[in-house]
């Protein structure tokens, strides 16, 4: 979209009109599907190791983009508009005539020269994108706003930690991508960037103990963000003390949002925030974070929800289900966490008719049991629960959950029994445990009491811990009667808890 490939066409956004490209390289098997999401969406693609080297060739010689290797002293294909660097050679871009380059793609995970990176923002001044996911970039030149053409810069996964203010300059940005980075606060200069689409910041701790609402690091900015008006993709963005209540309320001016994610949000944000959503007509996925988990969310100030919502996630304490929940008939995820409910929420979400996934963590209810009753959540393919401390017991009506796939269950201490009712989901694929009690683990060993309930299944998967990080862990599978996945099946293994 940035180099200008994907045509407008009237009525519909450029992803969309991308996403209709994509799906035709898949139907003419020039791209396969690598990964599926849980809505049946492609989430990424590759294509065939032979087909890539007729790729790179081709592109070489037409001059489309030229691949830099290590040991290459200077570019000599051609007049090319776009370097791929697999390999930082400080000769072959110091070398480079060509000033028209257009797209820059670092894939070099070595470190990346301070040098090279001022070279580029002061050579190249026709760039429009720039991209260094996951390269070892740790600074930005001040001269950065001198890329006055710049569309898009990707600096996900990188080392830097500070923009600098000339980022203000570059009026023709659409998208800027500071995932998993620590850049925290944004320059105030940022307000000019009006062409924005793409706002993705925040960097995730996968260090130390987890804490739901503490897991992730969010975008800390002051007033400003309403002039940011083609915004359809802003998360994660801070609440408390960086604006307050008057930073919410200027959300109320993007109302091309298509996904919002918002934490730190006290009981003092919810009529402006309620106010805000109800404005983005275009929202599709919304992500609310509480300041503490004793400080309530009220959302009943939503009289009016977005139409076309498909995915919602709420993590901090609710006194009650909002009312308008139950109404969201695109909803296809919800994740629920914190919400400290009295009684089984089930019975209020098991209309939704087109729900897919379902997460239920953190203690999202205080009861003690669940029941899935028959005729309930017609399309629920993904259950998780985690960390839920009261819940022993679980029943599933028989004919309940008949299209269920993919049931988790992670670190819930006073579930030591399985249900019998498993053994009447004969649509389960992968059933998986985390953290579980000894006694439930040991009862489905293969010459455990329980085996035969999980006997039909095709993956049972045991998560188990070997240290204290996050990623820390081991998975084992314990074998049923049927040992091989469907090739039809979605889910590519192992699966992480």
């Amino acid at each position: 979209m940035a180099e200008g490939f994907v045509r407008y066409e009237k009525r519909r956004t450029l992803e969309d009109v991308a996403e209709e490209y994509l799906t035709e390289l898949i139907q003419r098997s020039l791209v396969n599907v690598s990964r599926i999401g849980f809505d049946g969406k492609v989430k990424s693609c590759q294509v065939h190791d032979m087909l890539h080297e007729v790729i790179i060739k081709k592109m070489e010689d037409l001059s489309f983009c030229h691949l830099i290797r290590k040991d290459d002293e200077q570019v000599t294909v051609g007049i090319t508009r776009r370097f791929s660097i697999a390999a930082v050679s400080n000769n072959a871009l110091r070398n480079n005539r060509n000033e028209g380059i257009r797209a820059i793609f670092v894939f070099d995970k070595g470190e990346f020269p301070k040098h090279v990176m001022d070279g580029l923002s002061s050579k190249f001044k026709l760039l429009k994108v720039l991209d260094f996911e996951n390269s070892r970039l740790n600074s930005i030149p001040d001269n950065l706003g001198n890329l006055f053409h710049l569309r898009y810069l990707n600096l996900s996964h990188t080392k830097v930690t500070v923009l600098p203010k000339s980022i203000g300059m570059l009026v023709n940005l659409e998208t800027l991508d500071l995932r998993q980075t620590k850049v925290h606060e944004l320059p105030k200069e940022i307000k000019k960037l009006t062409k924005l689409r793409l706002l993705p910041v925040y960097y995730r701790k996968y260090e130390g103990q987890y804490s739901m609402l503490n897991f992730t690091d969010g975008l800390k900015m002051q007033k400003g963000i309403g002039s940011l008006t083609s915004l359809q993709k802003l998360y994660f963005l801070e609440a408390v003390d960086h604006g307050g209540v008057d930073l919410i309320q200027e959300l109320e001016k993007l109302t091309q949002l298509r996904k919002l994610g918002i934490k730190s949000v006290g009981q003092g944000h919810a009529n402006a925030l309620c106010s805000a959503i109800q404005e983005m007509k275009q929202l599709e996925s919304l992500n609310i974070g509480a300041k503490d988990k004793d400080e309530t969310l009220d959302l009943n100030f939503l009289s009016t929800p977005p139409p076309n919502l498909r995915v919602l996630n709420l993590k901090g304490k609710l006194t009650n289900l909002p009312n308008w929940i139950p109404n969201l008939n695109c909803l296809v995820k919800l994740r629920l966490g914190l919400s400290n409910f009295e009684h089984d929420p089930l019975d209020s979400l098991k209309k939704l008719p087109e729900l897919l996934r379902l997460n239920l963590w953190d203690d999202a209810f205080a009861s003690d049991s669940l029941h899935f009753q028959v005729g309930g959540f017609p399309k629920l393919k993904e259950i998780d629960l985690t960390r839920l401390n009261k819940l022993s017991s679980i029943s599933i009506d028989k004919g309940a959950l008949l299209g269920l796939e993919h049931f988790r269950f992670k670190n819930n201490p006073r579930l030591k029994v399985l249900p019998q009712d498993l053994q009447n989901l004969k649509n389960l694929l992968f059933l998986g445990f985390a953290e579980m009690p000894a006694e439930l683990v040991d009862s489905i060993e293969v010459d455990g009491p329980c085996h035969g309930i999980i006997n039909h299944i095709p993956l049972v998967q045991i998560r188990e811990n070997v240290g204290s990080q996050f990623h820390d862990y081991r998975l084992r599978r314990i074998r049923t009667k049927i040992n091989m996945m469907p090739e039809t099946s979605r889910y590519s293994f192992p699966l992480t808890m």
